[in-house]
């Protein structure tokens, strides 16, 4: 009797036939999962790339009207000093000296008003050289502080904190020893 086979046999291998199938599919399942999840993924990360490329376009957009209306706005301010250097132009034409130099004084103090309201200020030169707002073109012996500004070649101007344009000097040296 031990060759016949048993009946319990047929049933142990089933199972193990069903695993398998079932190891098999799952494999399968799950590649199908994280495949349409990266899919999901991928399409997120696309959409979010169009997005942001629109966003910067948007942005350059923008950023490219403001400055034109800034332009516009300081060329409205600048045209009627362009018509008063014109008037000033045929007053010397004319030989009118004194219209001349009252012209030209009125377009510099009107000139100098807009770039204030614009927030422009002229640096400092009476305190002493700092290499942050001046640009020291020479050093000459001077009586004055060693280091200070003596003489103002270029004015400089400031934005704010922003330097424009550097203010061109000439600072003391220590005085020159007189031979004895």
């Amino acid at each position: 009797m031990t060759d016949e086979p048993r009946i319990d046999e047929p049933r142990i291998d089933e199972p193990r036939i069903e695993e398998e199938q079932h190891v098999e599919e799952t494999p399968v399942d799950e590649l199908a999962a994280v495949t349409q999840e990266r899919d999901e993924y991928l399409d997120a990360l696309q959409r979010l790339k169009a997005e942001f490329d629109n966003y910067r376009k948007r942005v350059a957009r923008d950023q490219q009207e403001l400055a034109a209306r800034a332009h516009e706005r300081l060329v409205k301010e600048l045209v009627p000093i362009l018509d008063d250097l014109e008037r000033a132009l045929e007053a010397a034409a004319q030989h009118q000296e004194a219209q001349l130099e009252e012209g030209v004084r009125l377009t510099h103090r009107a000139l100098a008003a807009l770039l204030e309201q614009n927030g422009v200020k002229e640096i400092d030169t009476t305190a002493r050289f700092d290499p942050h707002v001046h640009e020291a073109l020479l050093s000459q012996p001077s009586e004055a502080e060693e280091g200070s500004v003596v003489d103002v070649v270029q004015k400089g101007y400031t934005i704010g904190d922003r330097v424009v344009r550097p203010a061109r000097v000439v600072i003391a040296a220590a005085p020159e020893a007189s031979d004895g």
